[in-house]
């Protein structure tokens, strides 16, 4: 699952859908998760 991507808001800092992301480039980030940031 590493390498995932997740949209965001850039307006809202909110998670949105790759589909918003497309339709709305200007206003959202793609974000890749990496393996960093896991919890033991």
């Amino acid at each position: 699952m590493a390498g995932a991507k997740r949209g965001r808001s850039a307006s809202t800092g909110r998670f949105v859908k790759q589909s918003t992301v497309k339709r709305h480039p200007s206003t959202t980030v793609n974000e890749s998760t990496g393996k960093s940031g896991k919890k033991k």
